[in-house]
């Protein structure tokens, strides 16, 4: 989903699996009239096309690029290919550096197939949220992806697990760049963030006390805070 406008300054919303981009309900207003959200699994098969396809959906030509998770690496794409439009890097959850685990990618893909998208949900991302998290956030994040078409969300696993080492991304882009993580998040967590953002030119760690992987969901008034200020920095 996304609003057209003229505006200077764009601000593209890049979600987490197995969510789509309305996970960003509660930041869809931060930038009216000029504020993108996507859902990216039909866009390609992996980061480097979801990254490509996105920005071409943006109509301005200064962007701030905000990323969770895999939507993360999707946003160190966008800086890739286009940095002379990126005015900011907003990272929430994201692991720059990728090591592949091809057992873990089986194992999710085989889950999903063999067992069922319910159970794929208890064993792979349920367990990300917070043990704060109000229940109702996580059962609506739990609908949100058994919406989704089962081939879409191997899609985005797939992507998730194929995806390029892109670290070198926070060393040389010259924009702001905010590394945001909850408190109780174990991928990455507190302490690859902190390193990540320690690496970044203009690097900023927040740690968001109470919250787990999905911080637009688990803690959005706190993150859209953030997003005020990275906004109005550009």
């Amino acid at each position: 989903m996304y609003v057209d406008s003229g505006g200077r300054l764009g601000l593209l919303l890049l979600h987490a699996l197995p969510l789509d981009g309305s996970m960003w309900d509660r930041q869809i207003n931060l930038l009216p009239g000029s504020t993108y959200a996507p859902t990216l699994y039909s866009l390609g098969d992996g980061v480097e096309e979801w990254a490509a396809s996105a920005l071409n959906q943006v109509n301005e030509e200064r962007i701030v690029v905000v990323g969770c998770s895999v939507g993360g690496s999707c946003a160190l794409e966008v800086a890739a290919i286009a940095s002379h439009r990126v005015a900011a890097l907003v990272l929430i959850g994201t692991k720059a550096r990728h090591r592949p685990d091809p057992i873990l990618h089986m194992s999710a893909l085989e889950t999903m197939q063999k067992e069922g998208l319910e159970n794929a949900w208890d064993v792979f991302w349920a367990p990300l949220f917070s043990k704060a998290a109000a229940g109702a956030v996580v059962d609506a994040a739990r609908l949100t992806f058994l919406r989704q078409p089962p081939g879409d969300v191997a899609r985005g696993v797939t992507a998730f697990h194929s995806r390029p080492s892109r670290d070198e991304i926070l060393s040389m882009f010259s924009g702001q760049v905010a590394v945001i993580t909850g408190a109780e998040d174990t991928a990455p967590g507190p302490k690859v963030s902190a390193a990540q953002a320690n690496s970044a030119r203009r690097g900023r760690l927040y740690v968001i006390p109470e919250c787990g992987h999905y911080v637009p969901l688990e803690q959005p008034e706190h993150l859209n805070s953030i997003l005020r200020n990275v906004i109005a920095a550009q």
